[in-house]
Formats: C-alpha cells, sequence, structure tokens
C-alpha cells in the first residue's frame, strides 16, 4: 500500500462523505480505480485487511451482552431468513439460467444454492459502521440487527470449516474454560490506564483472541469476538472501545480496498449484479421485516434493522472465495459478488442516511403489519410530573440531570434507548426511562403541557437534528436545548429550531470556572493559604 493508494482512498472517500453517503463507500470505489490502474493487492494489504475484521469484531463483542441475544427474533429470524434468502436467490438464478442469461446459462443447481447462500448475509462491517455512525448501537433495532449479523457469522464460520475439510483439534475443547480468563483479563484492563498501554491492550486481546483460535483450527476473527465478549460489561469497556476506533477505521481501510482489487466484470456480468441487486435486495429487505415483525417486533423496530441489515455481505465473498477453493465455483463468481457487495453498499447507505424520515413516510402502512400480540404489549410511557426532560444519560446527560434537579430543584426525567443503563441508573435513585429519542410516537406520549424544557444529550449531532424535526412535528412548543462539539453543528442545530445549543469542548473551562466559584462561594473549599 503506498502513497497513490492513500491519496485515492482519501479523495474518493471524502467525496463520498461530501455526498452523505459512508466513507466506506469511496473506499470501495477506490478498490475498483485502483484496479482499472492495473494495481494488485499484496500480502502487507491482505494482513491489515484481515486484522482489520479481527478488530471490528473485537469491539463488537466488546459492546455484546449476550443475555440479549438469547432471543427468538434474532434466532428465528436470522435463520428463518437464510433459508429463504438461499431458496429465493438459487430459484431466481435457475430462472435467470432457463431465461438465456449467458452469464448463468449453465449454472447447476448446486452451484445456484452456494451463490444463494453466500448472498443470504448481511454486512456485519456496514450495519456496524451505519450503526455507530448515528449513535445507535445501543438501540433495540440496532440489538436486534446485530444479534441476527452474529447468527449469520456464526453460520458462515461453520460453514468455511466444512469447506475447508478443517476440523478443529481435540484442544478446542480447552477454550470452554476461556471464561476463567475473564478476572484476570478485567484486572488488567483496569490496570491499562487511559493512554497508549490501553489501546496496546485492546490491539494485544484482538491479536491474542485470533491466534488462540487458530491454534486450535477455528477462523481467528471468531476468537477476537470472543475476548471482546470476555471483556464486556466493564466499566472501562466503552473506554476501550473508543481508543481503538482509529486504528479499527485504518485497517478497515485494507478490507474495502482489498475487494475492489478482486477484479473487474465483463458486459455479461454487469447485467446480472444488476438482476441481483434489483430483485433480490428488495426481497431480502422485505423477507426481514416481515420475519421481525411476525416475532411480534413494532414496524419501527423492524424497519430500522431491516435499513440495517439492507446489503450482501463480505462474508458472501469470503463463502465464494472457499467455493472457489473447493473446485465449485469458477473464479468470475468473486467477481459478481465484489460488484454485488459494492452495489448493495451504496443502495444500502441511501437508505441508512435517511432511515428515520423513511420510516415517517411510511408509518401508516408498516404500521399496518404489526401483529396483535405487538400491539397489546406496547406500554405506555408516562413521563408523570417532569418539567424538564434529559434524552440521552451518558456523561453529559447525567451531569445536567444532576444539576437541574439538585442545582434548580426542577423535576426531571432522562431518557435513555439502552435499557439496561436506564434500568441501572433508575436502581441508583435516579428518575430514568427507557425510550428512542428518534421514534416520533415516543414523543407523543412523553410530549405534555407541563414539560416546560427538553435537553438532547444524544451520541451525535444527526440524532439530534432528527429528534428536534420530531419534536416540532408533534407540536411541542417548549424551550429545547441541545449540546455539540463544533460550532458548525451548533448552527446547525438552531437553525433546525434548538432555542440553545451548548458546545460543552468550547464551554468546558466556562463550567469549570463556575462550578469552583460555586464551591468557593458555598464554603465548599478550604481558603487558600499561603505557604
Amino acid at each position: 500500500m503506498d502513497s497513490l493508494w492513500l491519496v485515492i482512498a482519501l479523495v474518493l472517500g471524502f467525496a463520498a462523505q461530501l455526498l452523505r453517503l459512508p466513507p466506506l463507500v469511496g473506499f470501495l470505489l477506490a478498490g475498483f480505480t485502483l484496479n482499472l490502474l492495473g494495481e494488485e493487492g499484496g500480502e502487507l494489504l491482505n494482513i491489515a485487511a484481515d486484522f482489520g475484521v479481527q478488530l471490528l469484531l473485537f469491539t463488537i463483542g466488546l459492546k455484546l451482552r449476550l443475555k440479549e441475544f438469547l432471543t427468538l427474533p434474532i434466532w428465528g429470524g436470522a435463520l428463518g431468513h437464510m433459508s429463504a434468502s438461499v431458496l429465493v436467490a438459487a430459484s431466481f438464478l435457475l430462472l435467470l439460467s432457463l431465461a438465456g442469461l449467458a452469464a448463468v446459462a449453465v449454472i447447476s443447481w448446486q452451484v445456484a444454492a452456494l451463490v444463494g447462500f453466500a448472498l443470504s448475509f448481511s454486512s456485519t462491517v456496514f450495519a456496524v459502521k451505519i450503526l455507530e455512525e448515528r449513535g445507535e448501537s445501543r438501540a433495540e433495532h440496532a440489538v436486534l440487527a446485530i444479534g441476527i449479523l452474529i447468527v449469520q457469522d456464526l453460520a458462515a464460520v461453520v460453514f468455511m470449516l466444512f469447506a475447508e475439510g478443517q476440523v478443529p483439534s481435540i484442544w478446542a475443547f480447552v477454550l470452554l474454560a476461556l471464561p476463567l480468563l475473564r478476572p484476570v483479563l478485567l484486572r488488567a484492563l483496569e490496570a491499562s490506564g487511559h493512554g497508549e498501554v490501553l489501546v496496546l491492550f485492546g490491539l494485544a486481546m484482538t491479536v491474542l483472541g485470533g491466534e488462540v483460535f487458530y491454534a486450535v483450527g477455528m477462523k481467528d476473527a471468531l476468537g477476537a469476538l470472543v475476548f471482546g465478549v470476555l471483556l464486556s460489561g466493564h466499566k472501562k469497556t466503552s473506554e476501550l472501545a473508543k481508543s481503538l476506533l482509529g486504528f479499527k477505521d485504518f485497517f478497515l481501510l485494507g478490507f474495502f480496498l482489498s475487494i475492489g482489487l478482486i477484479g473487474l466484470p465483463d458486459a455479461q456480468d454487469v447485467v446480472l449484479v444488476i438482476g441481483l441487486l434489483l430483485v433480490l435486495l428488495p426481497l431480502k429487505m422485505a423477507g426481514y421485516f416481515w420475519i421481525l415483525t411476525r416475532f411480534n417486533m413494532r414496524a419501527r423496530t423492524a424497519f430500522l434493522a431491516t435499513l440495517g441489515l439492507a446489503t450482501f455481505s463480505e462474508f458472501g465473498l469470503i463463502v465464494a472465495a472457499e467455493g472457489l477453493a473447493a473446485g465449485l465455483l469458477e473464479a468470475r463468481w468473486l467477481v459478481v459478488m465484489a460488484l454485488v457487495v459494492a452495489g448493495s453498499f451504496v443502495l444500502g447507505s441511501l437508505l441508512n442516511t435517511r432511515a428515520h424520515r423513511l420510516y415517517q413516510r411510511l408509518e401508516r402502512s408498516l404500521v399496518g403489519f404489526e401483529t396483535q400480540a405487538c400491539v397489546q404489549d406496547i406500554e405506555p410511557v408516562d413521563p408523570g410530573n417532569a418539567e424538564v426532560l434529559i434524552a440521552g444519560m451518558g456523561r453529559v446527560g447525567v451531569g445536567a440531570y444532576r444539576a437541574m434537579r439538585e442545582n434548580y430543584q426542577m423535576r426531571v426525567i432522562g431518557v435513555d434507548a439502552d435499557g439496561e443503563k436506564a434500568q441501572r441508573l433508575a436502581a441508583a435513585g435516579m428518575n430514568v426511562i427507557s425510550g428512542d429519542a428518534e421514534d416520533i410516537e415516543f414523543w407523543r406520549q412523553v410530549v405534555t403541557p407541563r414539560l416546560k424544557l427538553i435537553m438532547l444529550a444524544l451520541p451525535t449531532n444527526q440524532d439530534m437534528l432528527t429528534a428536534t424535526r420530531q419534536l416540532r412535528l408533534v407540536g411541542y412548543t417548549g424551550n429545547l436545548g441541545a449540546v455539540s462539539r463544533y460550532d458548525d453543528e451548533r448552527e446547525r442545530l438552531e437553525e433546525a429550531g434548538v432555542d440553545a445549543a451548548y458546545n460543552y469542548y468550547a464551554e468546558a473551562g466556562t463550567g469549570f470556572a463556575d462550578h469552583i466559584h460555586r464551591a468557593i462561594v458555598s464554603g465548599e473549599l478550604r481558603e487558600v493559604r499561603s505557604v
């Protein structure tokens, strides 16, 4: 990977960002551009790509709470959708063959089934990146989507073990004892501090997990995921994940470039790719939505989870590569799969950047798919007699909650999309409920005449813009405040209708001085004495 590669990736990633697409779309196009220029991937790129995927799965593991994934909608939704997808995709390819499409003229049902299996996966890389960028990784629809992806990834690992003819060694049973290492690993995490040692600890755990699993005949990426899970739930887990963010994004650049470098298609392949995208991708989305609503999920939850899963997967490329190695597929299928995956990323990006607005437009039609059991299970949200509502109970939100209640003696209620966090804060004596601030139905229930002030402390600027628009749509006329990190974010919030936006980076010094001054005036600090 030389400077030309980085420059092309930078230019196309920047262009994608200007078009409000995830930069990963630009990185995929950079791979195809380099292919046109005659560049080839090498050992360094392969190492970067593999490590990027391992880091991604490690950080996923850090956020996993296993009990959330042992649910019927996740397992039933994943396995039911995969089975239906293989059948539909294989049938479609055989129909194209009967219709005389040259690209699949001599396809067998075995090959059609294998390609259908490869197309049944949705992209873990894409979904996690999209959900993280929107700050929704702990929302209900995100937990649902990621849970389904993990089940799919496990199915891919099982397939690859059989395709390679590789059986885990007898020592694989030793991995069952890994939970015994959790106390030791957590002590090491606590002792790693807040700087470069913490980063090195995370990188080392990623590599160690991969090496341990590879040594007993299992996939290294699965090992990285498991070691992430071993560290999940600790108070420093979130800090560790954030410290690895830049490394993960950089190494994933290698993964996206490697997809585009696989090869270039001919005209027949392009026709096949367009057919797969225009027919199978909408069917894939419809299947997810229908199955999830059959498991009594709310239409909104099912719809947003569906959009997160509205892609074909990089694991499809891996499955196709294994099929090639086993002599089941021709090399051209790798090129077709690469284009299908890249095309689905572009379409998925366009849909996901408008996810909440799309649901708002389609809400009346989509709620008709909710089951009666779902409608009966929906619990009304009661804000009680609260005067102030704070959406987003991270550090900023919790600090604002305490200040409004203790300094200004106002009746406050906090809201967070992470149900477990909401329960934990409630158990600590805070008036906090679980709710999604980007759900217009939530605002319809909590906006009452008693509510004088709403403060938005959500993870991203886009989240707060969405919540602001929805509050105006439900007729909220009270005061509205929000936080921002940069001046341009503050300006966008104020243009959208926020009455006051607080830049907590620029105004941190002011807040610090106010706090110390109040403490001195109230006598909480001792007088400064000269030495």
